[in-house]
């Protein structure tokens, strides 16, 4: 009798182990900005992995776990951004980082999650030196579900250059954005490359709101055609003011990278009208509307940073596949999952990883237009050649 109770109760604290174990969470971090003026991007792809994350949580988890997110505040700082992917790995034990969207803040991390072995995939961080070293050696805990600059600024170029037949360019880029250094160099190089001529190339920095000086001199030089490659309130504001200047869409059409927000809207009205944008997601793809209505239905409120929302669903649905794949939450098999990636269905395309780079492999451009109405309408797809 002795030895049932005993085995009895060996049986009851194995089952409550094995309960209790598999009630343990699995830890992921987001690495966003929540405040400031890139907040509208951030908060949109904190809601949507939340979203996501929520919903599988409510199917039963992943490998019997469910996934807490644990997210933070970069303040679009890199030195923020260091330190909260530090408390990540060090006191809240995160097998995974989701994001940041930006580059700057991925470079900066880059060689923390690296040295850690705990993998980072940010969304829309285009820099090729985010998962790449000078050499182009593969960083092995570094991915990313965007398309890169090279690929954005050949875009950029071939349409001002063979859809619009705007053959001399002004850029207008910040100094200080690893992001737009990157994205303007790779656009001087094709455009130039297809006969193209750069008149105006002006630099600002980050605190600037007043770009008149800088737009006398695209006025004065007669230039008809503006790159843009930089990131929302900066765009805006730079639209806005050459408007204000006399510089419609007529004298001076507008072409941007991804860096376009929905806010922008809030900041330049009307003199949005007409402009293009570079980006990742086709907001009119029916496809993309189930994520959208869902937004609404949770949030109370429109999915307007679209592309933010797209790519942070995404994101979210790939590393748990991965985790799926790996068959546990431990840093060095999700990387290896995520780098062997292969046909994998997303909401705005099918994703394949090229194991040298980590990029994704044959990721579409979508260009949109800015209408009458200030929504962003699709314009075209560009395909990888």
């Amino acid at each position: 009798m002795k030895k049932l109770v005993f085995l009895i109760s060996l049986v009851s604290v194995v089952m409550t182990a094995a309960l209790a174990s598999a009630a343990e969470p699995i830890k992921l971090g987001y690495l966003a900005a929540l405040t400031g003026e890139y907040a509208p991007y951030g908060i949109a792809e904190v809601n949507s992995a939340k979203m996501f994350f929520d919903k599988l949580n409510n199917a039963g988890g992943v490998l019997g776990h469910p996934v807490e997110l644990i997210s933070y505040d970069t303040k679009s700082r890199p030195e923020d951004a260091v330190n909260a992917v530090r408390r990540m790995i060090e006191s809240d034990k995160v097998v995974a980082v989701l994001g940041s969207n930006t580059s700057s803040i991925n470079l900066a991390t880059g060689p923390l999650v690296n040295a850690a072995k705990v993998p980072q995939i940010g969304t829309a961080t285009t820099n090729p030196a985010v998962t790449v070293d000078e050499n182009g050696k593969v960083y092995p805990y570094s991915f990313r579900i965007c398309f890169t600059d090279p690929y954005q600024g050949t875009i950029a170029a071939e349409f001002a250059y063979n859809d619009l037949g705007k053959k001399r360019a002004a850029i207008l880029w910040n100094v200080g954005s690893d992001y737009a250094q990157g994205l303007r160099e790779f656009f001087i190089a094709h455009y130039k490359k297809l006969g193209g001529e750069i008149v105006i190339d002006e630099g600002y920095r980050d605190s600037d709101v007043d770009f008149r000086a800088q737009l006398a001199l695209v006025k004065q030089s007669g230039v008809d055609f503006l790159f843009l490659p930089g990131l929302g309130r900066d765009m805006g504001l730079i639209i806005k003011q050459a408007r204000e200047m006399g510089l419609d869409n007529e004298q001076l059409k507008v072409v941007g990278g991804d860096g376009y927000g929905e806010f922008m809207i809030d900041i330049a009205g009307n003199a949005l009208v007409g402009t293009y944008w570079i980006t990742h997601v086709n907001y009119y793809d029916p496809n993309m509307q189930p994520i959208f209505k869902e937004y609404q239905e949770v949030y109370k409120e429109e999915a307007k940073e679209f592309g933010n929302v797209t790519l942070a669903y995404d994101l979210a649905k790939w590393v748990t596949d991965a985790i799926e794949r790996a068959g546990t939450a431990e840093g060095p098999a999700i990387a290896k999952a995520l780098e062997e990636t292969k046909g994998l269905k997303l909401m705005h395309f099918t994703l394949t990883i090229d194991p040298t780079d980590h990029n994704p492999l044959n990721k579409p451009g979508i260009i949109l237009t800015i209408g009458e109405d200030l929504k962003s309408a699709f314009f075209k797809e560009v395909a990888p050649k």
